[in-house]
Protein backbone atom coordinates (compact mmCIF):
# COMPACT_ATOMS: atom_id res chain seq x y z
CA UNK A 1 0.00 0.00 0.00
CA UNK A 2 1.23 3.50 -0.85
CA UNK A 3 -0.19 6.98 -0.39
CA UNK A 4 -0.39 9.66 -3.09
CA UNK A 5 -1.37 13.30 -2.60
CA UNK A 6 -2.23 14.92 -5.94
CA UNK A 7 -2.81 18.63 -6.47
CA UNK A 8 -3.85 18.87 -10.10
CA UNK A 9 -4.19 22.05 -12.17
CA UNK A 10 -4.66 24.35 -9.19
CA UNK A 11 -1.35 26.21 -8.77
CA UNK A 12 -0.36 28.56 -11.60
CA UNK A 13 2.66 27.30 -13.56
CA UNK A 14 2.67 23.98 -11.65
CA UNK A 15 -0.17 21.87 -13.04
CA UNK A 16 1.04 18.68 -11.35
CA UNK A 17 2.05 18.57 -7.69
CA UNK A 18 2.64 15.21 -6.02
CA UNK A 19 3.61 13.90 -2.60
CA UNK A 20 3.91 10.16 -2.08
CA UNK A 21 4.86 7.62 0.54
CA UNK A 22 5.98 4.23 -0.75
CA UNK A 23 5.38 1.05 1.21
CA UNK A 24 7.40 -2.08 0.49
CA UNK A 25 9.40 -4.82 2.18
CA UNK A 26 12.35 -3.41 4.10
CA UNK A 27 14.76 -5.86 2.46
CA UNK A 28 13.77 -4.98 -1.12
CA UNK A 29 16.64 -2.96 -2.67
CA UNK A 30 16.05 0.26 -4.60
CA UNK A 31 18.00 3.04 -6.29
CA UNK A 32 17.35 6.73 -5.71
CA UNK A 33 15.94 8.74 -8.65
CA UNK A 34 18.09 9.02 -11.73
CA UNK A 35 17.69 9.94 -15.35
CA UNK A 36 16.98 7.34 -18.05
CA UNK A 37 17.60 8.33 -21.64
CA UNK A 38 14.67 6.52 -23.24
CA UNK A 39 13.47 7.76 -25.62
CA UNK A 40 11.64 9.54 -24.20
CA UNK A 41 13.88 10.58 -21.35
CA UNK A 42 12.43 10.25 -17.86
CA UNK A 43 13.46 10.39 -14.22
CA UNK A 44 12.40 7.88 -11.58
CA UNK A 45 13.58 5.69 -8.74
CA UNK A 46 14.29 2.03 -9.47
CA UNK A 47 13.26 -1.20 -7.78
CA UNK A 48 16.34 -3.40 -8.17
CA UNK A 49 14.42 -6.64 -7.69
CA UNK A 50 12.21 -6.20 -10.77
CA UNK A 51 13.71 -3.10 -12.47
CA UNK A 52 10.41 -1.29 -12.22
CA UNK A 53 9.46 1.98 -10.57
CA UNK A 54 6.70 3.37 -8.36
CA UNK A 55 6.55 6.82 -9.97
CA UNK A 56 8.31 8.99 -12.53
CA UNK A 57 8.10 11.91 -14.97
CA UNK A 58 9.11 12.00 -18.64
CA UNK A 59 10.18 14.77 -21.01
CA UNK A 60 6.59 15.27 -22.21
CA UNK A 61 5.55 16.28 -18.66
CA UNK A 62 3.78 12.97 -18.20
CA UNK A 63 3.65 11.81 -14.58
CA UNK A 64 2.91 8.14 -13.85
CA UNK A 65 2.58 6.36 -10.51
CA UNK A 66 1.35 3.00 -9.25
CA UNK A 67 -0.14 1.83 -5.97
CA UNK A 68 -1.12 -1.72 -5.09
CA UNK A 69 -4.76 -2.84 -5.02
CA UNK A 70 -6.48 -6.08 -4.05
CA UNK A 71 -7.38 -8.28 -6.99
CA UNK A 72 -8.80 -11.82 -6.93
CA UNK A 73 -7.75 -14.60 -9.29
CA UNK A 74 -4.09 -13.76 -9.82
CA UNK A 75 -2.06 -15.51 -12.46
CA UNK A 76 0.73 -17.76 -11.20
CA UNK A 77 3.53 -15.37 -12.15
CA UNK A 78 2.16 -11.87 -12.69
CA UNK A 79 4.41 -9.33 -14.42
CA UNK A 80 5.87 -6.60 -12.25
CA UNK A 81 3.53 -3.65 -11.78
CA UNK A 82 6.59 -1.41 -11.59
CA UNK A 83 7.69 -2.55 -15.05
CA UNK A 84 4.33 -1.46 -16.45
CA UNK A 85 4.85 1.89 -14.73
CA UNK A 86 8.12 2.27 -16.66
CA UNK A 87 6.38 1.18 -19.86
CA UNK A 88 3.81 3.93 -19.38
CA UNK A 89 6.58 6.51 -19.10
CA UNK A 90 7.31 5.83 -22.78
CA UNK A 91 3.99 7.46 -23.71
CA UNK A 92 3.67 11.04 -24.92
CA UNK A 93 0.36 11.85 -23.24
CA UNK A 94 -1.66 10.86 -20.21
CA UNK A 95 -4.52 9.74 -22.46
CA UNK A 96 -2.22 7.29 -24.23
CA UNK A 97 -0.77 6.08 -20.93
CA UNK A 98 -4.27 5.60 -19.52
CA UNK A 99 -5.35 3.53 -22.52
CA UNK A 100 -2.18 1.46 -22.31
CA UNK A 101 -2.64 0.81 -18.58
CA UNK A 102 -6.29 -0.15 -19.06
CA UNK A 103 -5.43 -2.61 -21.83
CA UNK A 104 -2.54 -4.12 -19.87
CA UNK A 105 -4.57 -4.62 -16.70
CA UNK A 106 -7.45 -6.15 -18.67
CA UNK A 107 -5.43 -9.10 -19.94
CA UNK A 108 -4.84 -10.61 -16.48
CA UNK A 109 -1.04 -10.34 -16.53
CA UNK A 110 -0.75 -8.14 -13.42
CA UNK A 111 -1.63 -8.22 -9.76
CA UNK A 112 -4.07 -5.58 -8.55
CA UNK A 113 -2.98 -1.98 -9.01
CA UNK A 114 -4.02 1.63 -9.39
CA UNK A 115 -2.18 3.63 -12.08
CA UNK A 116 -2.19 7.42 -12.03
CA UNK A 117 -1.49 9.10 -15.38
CA UNK A 118 -1.25 12.91 -15.49
CA UNK A 119 -0.09 15.55 -17.91
CA UNK A 120 -0.90 19.28 -17.91
CA UNK A 121 -4.14 18.78 -19.84
CA UNK A 122 -5.52 15.35 -18.83
CA UNK A 123 -5.46 13.10 -15.78
CA UNK A 124 -6.92 9.72 -14.85
CA UNK A 125 -6.52 6.81 -12.48
CA UNK A 126 -6.91 3.27 -13.82
CA UNK A 127 -8.33 0.83 -11.28
CA UNK A 128 -7.10 -2.70 -11.79
CA UNK A 129 -9.00 -4.59 -9.10
CA UNK A 130 -11.87 -7.04 -9.48
CA UNK A 131 -12.82 -4.99 -12.53
CA UNK A 132 -10.76 -2.59 -14.65
CA UNK A 133 -12.09 0.94 -14.94
CA UNK A 134 -10.93 4.52 -15.51
CA UNK A 135 -11.81 7.58 -13.45
CA UNK A 136 -10.73 10.98 -14.73
CA UNK A 137 -8.94 13.26 -12.28
CA UNK A 138 -10.49 16.71 -12.11
CA UNK A 139 -8.65 19.88 -11.08
CA UNK A 140 -8.25 19.91 -7.31
CA UNK A 141 -6.74 18.07 -4.37
CA UNK A 142 -6.97 14.27 -4.44
CA UNK A 143 -5.78 11.29 -2.40
CA UNK A 144 -5.10 7.71 -3.42
CA UNK A 145 -4.01 4.57 -1.60
CA UNK A 146 -4.84 0.94 -2.42
CA UNK A 147 -8.50 1.98 -2.50
CA UNK A 148 -10.45 4.28 -4.81
CA UNK A 149 -9.52 7.88 -5.46
CA UNK A 150 -10.77 10.10 -2.60
CA UNK A 151 -12.34 7.10 -0.85
CA UNK A 152 -14.14 8.41 2.28
CA UNK A 153 -13.95 4.96 3.87
CA UNK A 154 -10.15 4.75 3.62
CA UNK A 155 -8.66 5.52 7.05
CA UNK A 156 -5.28 6.63 5.78
CA UNK A 157 -6.73 8.93 3.16
CA UNK A 158 -8.99 10.45 5.81
CA UNK A 159 -6.05 11.06 8.12
CA UNK A 160 -4.03 12.73 5.37
CA UNK A 161 -6.98 14.88 4.30
CA UNK A 162 -7.54 16.11 7.87
CA UNK A 163 -3.89 17.17 8.06
CA UNK A 164 -4.12 18.93 4.71
CA UNK A 165 -7.32 20.71 5.71
CA UNK A 166 -5.66 21.89 8.91
CA UNK A 167 -3.06 23.69 6.79
CA UNK A 168 -5.84 25.53 4.97
CA UNK A 169 -5.03 27.35 1.74
CA UNK A 170 -1.30 27.04 2.36
CA UNK A 171 -1.39 23.48 1.05
CA UNK A 172 -2.97 24.46 -2.27
CA UNK A 173 -1.93 28.04 -3.04
CA UNK A 174 1.73 27.62 -4.03
CA UNK A 175 4.43 25.07 -4.78
CA UNK A 176 6.31 26.02 -1.61
CA UNK A 177 3.19 25.71 0.53
CA UNK A 178 2.32 22.33 -0.94
CA UNK A 179 5.84 20.99 -0.38
CA UNK A 180 6.02 22.26 3.19
CA UNK A 181 2.59 20.92 4.10
CA UNK A 182 2.94 17.52 2.48
CA UNK A 183 6.35 16.97 4.08
CA UNK A 184 4.54 17.17 7.41
CA UNK A 185 1.70 14.95 6.18
CA UNK A 186 4.01 12.25 4.83
CA UNK A 187 5.95 12.15 8.12
CA UNK A 188 2.89 12.01 10.37
CA UNK A 189 2.60 8.97 12.62
CA UNK A 190 -0.92 8.34 11.38
CA UNK A 191 0.32 8.17 7.77
CA UNK A 192 3.62 6.30 8.21
CA UNK A 193 3.28 2.51 8.04
CA UNK A 194 5.50 0.17 10.08
CA UNK A 195 5.16 -3.60 10.35
CA UNK A 196 7.63 -6.35 11.20
CA UNK A 197 9.11 -6.74 7.72
CA UNK A 198 7.55 -3.95 5.65
CA UNK A 199 6.31 -0.39 5.82
CA UNK A 200 7.06 3.10 4.56
CA UNK A 201 10.45 2.81 2.84
CA UNK A 202 10.68 6.17 1.04
CA UNK A 203 8.84 9.34 0.09
CA UNK A 204 8.79 11.64 -2.94
CA UNK A 205 7.69 15.18 -3.76
CA UNK A 206 7.30 16.22 -7.40
CA UNK A 207 6.37 19.51 -9.04
CA UNK A 208 5.91 19.37 -12.81
CA UNK A 209 6.11 23.03 -13.77
CA UNK A 210 5.61 25.12 -16.89
CA UNK A 211 9.14 26.50 -16.54
CA UNK A 212 11.64 23.64 -16.43
CA UNK A 213 14.05 25.36 -14.07
CA UNK A 214 11.29 25.57 -11.43
CA UNK A 215 10.66 21.81 -11.40
CA UNK A 216 11.02 19.92 -8.11
CA UNK A 217 11.90 16.31 -7.42
CA UNK A 218 12.70 15.40 -3.83
CA UNK A 219 13.21 11.93 -2.40
CA UNK A 220 13.88 10.35 0.98
CA UNK A 221 15.69 6.98 0.79
CA UNK A 222 13.88 5.95 3.96
CA UNK A 223 10.80 6.90 5.99
CA UNK A 224 10.25 10.68 5.90
CA UNK A 225 9.82 10.93 9.68
CA UNK A 226 13.44 9.84 10.07
CA UNK A 227 15.24 11.18 7.01
CA UNK A 228 15.30 14.54 5.25
CA UNK A 229 14.45 14.92 1.57
CA UNK A 230 17.34 14.88 -0.90
CA UNK A 231 16.95 17.18 -3.91
CA UNK A 232 17.04 15.69 -7.42
CA UNK A 233 15.34 18.67 -9.05
CA UNK A 234 18.26 19.27 -11.42
CA UNK A 235 17.53 15.93 -13.08
CA UNK A 236 13.86 16.72 -13.63
CA UNK A 237 14.68 20.22 -14.89
CA UNK A 238 17.06 18.75 -17.47
CA UNK A 239 14.43 16.27 -18.63
CA UNK A 240 11.78 18.96 -19.01
CA UNK A 241 13.94 21.54 -20.78
CA UNK A 242 15.58 19.08 -23.19
CA UNK A 243 19.16 19.95 -22.23
CA UNK A 244 22.01 17.48 -21.97
CA UNK A 245 21.30 15.50 -18.78
CA UNK A 246 24.84 14.46 -17.89
CA UNK A 247 24.78 15.62 -14.29
CA UNK A 248 23.27 13.27 -11.73
CA UNK A 249 24.44 15.24 -8.70
CA UNK A 250 22.12 15.29 -5.73
CA UNK A 251 21.93 18.11 -3.21
CA UNK A 252 20.69 17.99 0.34
CA UNK A 253 17.43 19.94 0.54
Amino acid sequence: MCLLVVLYRVVDDAPILIAANREERFDRPTLVPRLYRGPPRYVCGLDLQENGTWLGVNEHRLFVAVTNRARPGLTASPRSRGLLCRDLLACKTAKKATAMARAALSDGSYAGANYVCLDPTYGAVVYGGRDVSVVEITPGLHLLTDADLDDPEDRRQSQARRLLETAGSKATSSVAGFLETTAIVCAHKGVIVRAADSGTVSADQVAVTTTASDAVYRHTPGPPDRLEFDDFSNLLARVLDGSNPDSTRKVRA
